[in-house]
């Protein structure tokens, strides 16, 4: 019986093994193909690029919309960092999701909002519109009130209220750049309406300073390990996953905090879905298969410049709760369009980007967890033979530390947005922690995840804002 055992974990740890040197070389794969975009992109001039777009009558008006359920904490900074935007002709649709904190109130007084008849088209059905207010001061933001409904729900009112014919969808608690929305909206005028969708880097806030304005005046690291780790997370995804994935057109992530979409295409494909908490994912994969089955030469981009930062969970209740709430959402969307999995229909969407995001994102945890049991097995039990545990041990590694270390040094490389060395340092330093712990905490919330989409059992959880946007520069 023993040997039987013996047997199944050795079989087992060389399942697990080629499985994660297999995903290290699709990673290093995405790495070497957005390599030269990154290279080429480093020696653009991309002020002078953009300059020319605001006094461009071909560059579209976009309406932004902020959804928003208890962001009393940086509702305003966000708003007043979205009026500072360079920007030709755009509006503001703050869309208050029933919040039961004083969201509508930090935007009524200081914006001086008076109330309007409401006139909304009905693209899609949503959640009861109460109010809907306009700035005297800046007559291009708005603010609606609704009933509650979810963050999908906010956004298809939005649309249903907007006014223009591309908008950009911005989350409550995130700040954008100035050139955000030029540099953003760029590769849709370049490509003469072929790219119908664009997302931007998001980076995390937590730690800058903040100035009245909403701008990012000076970027800091935070004091806790936590979010330093979400920093070093967010370079992974964002410099080496998504760019590579764009540059051959299988993109299937925007993320929810800042993306462009072109309202025709986000209407014909039925808007955001409320049935599910991976609303952006879905989205973009309901848009690749409408394009697809089309034969479409439209497509999605990704620009990696860094656009728009955001306030990343501080504790560990909320950030369990992101986590599991993300890992739900990847399920469901995977589940609801499993007719695209290895399908050649959907081409490199349906043999490449559905698989890998089926394998690599919503399994490797499973995958990962049977490793640890594997290498406690080994080194306490002794019932699997310490040289495969060494070699699982080194790979689990590979996938998880190196691969970090790698962004945080492409960061640096590329647009250096932490001036000081020492911020370099001391990330680069976590990333190579991040396999001892932090990876191991997320590899179990990631399961979580998978079992309450499967179990259909609800884990939202609020995330406790800190007020990160809200902080006066020098503060």
């Amino acid at each position: 019986m023993s040997e039987l055992w013996s047997t199944i974990l050795e079989v087992a740890s060389w399942t697990i093994i080629i499985y994660m040197l297999s995903a290290n070389l699709i990673y290093l794969g995405m790495f070497l193909m957005a390599g030269p975009k990154i290279k080429r992109e480093k020696k653009l001039n991309r002020l002078e690029q953009i300059e020319e777009m605001m006094v461009n009558k071909d560059t579209y008006p976009v309406s932004v919309l902020v959804p928003a359920y208890n962001e009393e904490a940086g509702v305003a900074s966000t708003v007043q960092s979205l009026l500072s935007l360079h920007y030709p002709q755009f509006e503001i649709i703050v869309v208050n999701d029933g919040s039961t904190d004083a969201t509508s109130e930090k935007l009524l007084e200081p914006f001086q909002m008076e109330p309007i008849e409401l006139a909304t088209r009905s693209y899609f059905k949503t959640g009861k519109l109460v109010k809907a207010y306009q700035s005297k001061l800046h007559p291009n933001l708005f603010l609606l009130e609704k009933e509650n409904g979810g963050k999908a729900d906010a956004l298809n009112a939005g649309i249903n209220f907007s006014h223009y014919p591309y908008f950009a969808a911005i989350d409550g608690d995130s700040v954008l750049e100035q050139d955000a929305l030029l540099k953003t909206i760029k590769p849709i005028i370049d490509s003469g309406g072929r790219v119908t969708a664009t997302g931007g880097t998001v980076r995390i806030a937590n730690g800058c300073k903040i100035g009245s304005d909403g701008a990012i005046k000076q970027v800091k690291l935070p004091k806790r390990p936590l979010e330093i780790m979400q920093i070093i997370e967010y370079f992974r995804s964002f410099l080496i996953g998504r760019l590579g994935f764009s540059r051959i057109n299988i993109l299937l992530i925007i993320s929810g905090a800042f993306g462009v979409f072109e309202k025709s295409r986000v209407i014909k494909v039925g808007g955001y879905n409320p049935a599910t908490v991976g609303e952006d994912m879905e989205l973009i994969v309901r848009i690749h298969r409408s394009i697809k089955e089309e034969k479409s030469d439209q497509r999605i981009e990704y620009i990696q410049d860094p656009v728009c930062w955001t306030e990343a969970p501080s504790t560990i209740q909320s950030l369990r709760a992101q986590r599991i709430r993300w890992q739900r959402g990847l399920a469901e969307t995977i589940w609801m369009h499993r007719k695209m999995l290895f399908n050649p229909k959907y081409k490199g969407i349906g043999m490449f980007s559905m698989p890998y995001f089926l394998f690599i994102e919503l399994l490797s945890a499973v995958f990962e967890i049977l490793g640890y049991a594997v290498i406690i097995s080994g080194f306490l039990f002794s019932l699997v033979d310490t040289e495969i545990v060494v070699v699982m041990l080194l790979v689990m590694i590979l996938y998880g530390s190196l691969l970090s270390s790698l962004a945080v040094l492409l960061e640096e490389w590329t647009y250096h947005k932490y001036p000081e060395s020492k911020s370099i340092v001391v990330m680069f330093c976590y990333a190579l922690t991040e396999t001892f712990w932090y990876r191991i905490v997320m590899n179990f919330w990631r399961v979580q995840g998978l079992v309450g989409a499967v179990t259909k059992k609800s884990v939202w959880g609020n995330m406790e804002r800190q007020g990160v946007f809200s902080k006066e520069e020098g503060t």
